[in-house]
């Protein structure tokens, strides 16, 4: 029996306890599993023992350097911590050690837009897209970085595709009626958009803004 494999069947269904009897007998059977540390780990990370799981990353890391998943959970600790720059080094390692699927690309672009370096966000997002194209939050994402360097177009194009996914995605709704301003000055999509947002989130207070100020300018007009 592949108690690993147990284990985290067990954590996807929310089973904790079986979880974690499966994931210390692998432990105990084999203390230089760093899988079952890391597995480990996750599992108090699912139960927000954050200070506990870092110790587990750090012990599978301890036993193979080349533990991508136990680097990318660290990621996580810190970005929860919202301590970016130490986070963006984790899900650098992560990657450096051949991390696989969209997440660390996702992540690592993630952190550098709340450090504020959307350029060097931009690359990072763009790939997890590739390597996911299904990844509405990653796609929604690298919207952002896309307008915050001012590529309005290229923005407003994955802003719709989003949009189109996910009918509900009222920051998407707003970011879209902010790149048809940035694009072309278009006010009248831009308000359409804006009005979407509104009925998906009416407490929504960019989009309530940027509504009264083109309606007061269609005024003038």
């Amino acid at each position: 029996m592949d108690k690993n494999k147990a284990g985290i069947e067990y954590l996807q269904a929310g089973k904790y306890e079986q979880a974690l009897q499966m994931f210390t007998e692998a432990i105990e059977e084999n203390p230089q599993d760093a899988i079952a540390y890391t597995n480990f780990g996750n599992l108090l990370m699912a139960v927000n023992e954050q200070e506990r799981a870092e110790k587990f990353f750090e012990k599978a890391i301890e036993i193979d350097g080349t533990m991508s998943p136990a680097y990318y959970s660290l990621g996580n600790i810190y970005f929860h911590r919202e301590q970016y720059e130490l986070a963006a080094g984790w899900y650098e390692k992560a990657l450096a050690n051949k991390l696989a699927g969209n997440d660390g690309y996702y992540m690592l672009g993630r952190c550098f837009l709340e450090l504020d370096k959307p350029r060097l966000a931009m690359p990072y997002l763009q790939t997890s897209v590739e390597l996911d194209e299904a990844d509405i939050d990653a796609r929604f994402q690298y919207g952002i970085a896309l307008a915050k360097n001012e590529l309005y177009e290229e923005a407003l194009k994955h802003f719709q595709i989003v949009t189109e996914a996910d009918p509900e995605h009222a920051d998407a709704y707003y970011n879209l009626g902010a790149a048809w301003i940035g694009f072309e000055e278009n006010a009248t999509e831009a308000l359409a958009c804006f009005e979407k947002t509104l009925a998906l989130q009416p407490d929504h207070l960019l989009a309530g803004y940027g509504k009264k100020m083109i309606e007061e300018a269609l005024k003038k007009q």
